[in-house]
């Protein structure tokens, strides 16, 4: 199978959700799409004697993931893929990878006290402390003084591998190995997409500089974080969420 061809596809019946990668998956013996998944992931074609997929629920990563279990039953042994799904339509879209309320997250990274504060009036939890902010609701971080800037830049830095290690890949026995990003294109029957270790995902995402962004977030490398805000002004606008534009991954180059 040449995957360079596959890469972008036509497909009969189109997609609407993660229902067609389940599908793909569990018809893999006439799914020329996923045996060449099936290849990305380094499996012998010939050697899959089955392979059932599902949708994983009650994972520790959170709701906003798609997550979709295979298991591979090969000649001598049973392997289990844990895949994490991303289905785009806009190739200049944001997508929402993780959005919890800070206190789990506390929990998740001990996030100090002060810290914890400054992030409260991030997300809007606490109100601004700073007279004519942007938004009265909240408080950017370029409206922080520059040693508070320094304090919640410093705890991204310090914790890069296990904050980008949580909101990509997750923990436990739902941990995502791999990445899989479907780009449905524009007015064709066409996707492309990509499937990718979790491992070079975290490194081509979480990689770069921690700073704040010109609007006022922090960016961990292509990561950006921010206040969920929306929601119709309810409070769980004030929730802290992480997103990436999952397209990136198809500038790695094979």
């Amino acid at each position: 199978i040449n995957q360079k061809i596959l890469k972008i596809v036509a497909v009969k019946n189109g997609f609407e959700n993660e229902d067609f990668v389940v599908n793909e998956f569990n018809n893999w013996e006439t799914s020329v799409l996923s045996k060449a998944w099936l290849e990305a992931m380094n499996y012998n074609i010939d050697e899959i004697e089955t392979v059932k997929a599902e949708k994983v629920n009650g994972s520790h990563k959170a709701d906003v993931q798609v997550e979709i279990k295979v298991e591979i039953k090969l000649k001598h042994l049973v392997d289990i893929q844990n895949i994490q799904v991303k289905l785009v339509s806009n190739p200049a879209g944001f997508n929402q990878i993780d959005k919890r309320w800070l206190k789990n997250y506390r929990e998740l990274w001990s996030i100090p006290d002060d810290i914890y504060t400054l992030l409260q009036h991030f997300t809007g939890e606490l109100e601004p402390t700073i007279q004519n902010p942007q938004d009265d609701r909240r408080m950017f971080v370029n409206e922080f003084n520059s040693a508070d800037q320094k304090k919640i830049l410093d705890f991204f830095n310090d914790n890069k591998t296990l904050i980008v290690t949580d909101i990509l890949k997750g923990r436990g026995r739902f941990a995502a190995e791999w990445m899989l990003v479907i780009l449905k294109l524009k007015d064709t029957a066409q996707i492309k997409w990509i499937l990718k270790p979790m491992n070079i995902v975290m490194n081509f995402f979480g990689n770069g500089e921690i700073k704040v962004s010109p609007r006022g977030s922090i960016k961990i490398g292509k990561i950006t974080v921010q206040r969920k805000g929306g929601d119709g002004g309810r409070e769980t606008a004030n929730m802290l969420q992480f997103k990436i534009n999952p397209t990136e991954l198809f500038d790695i180059q094979e």
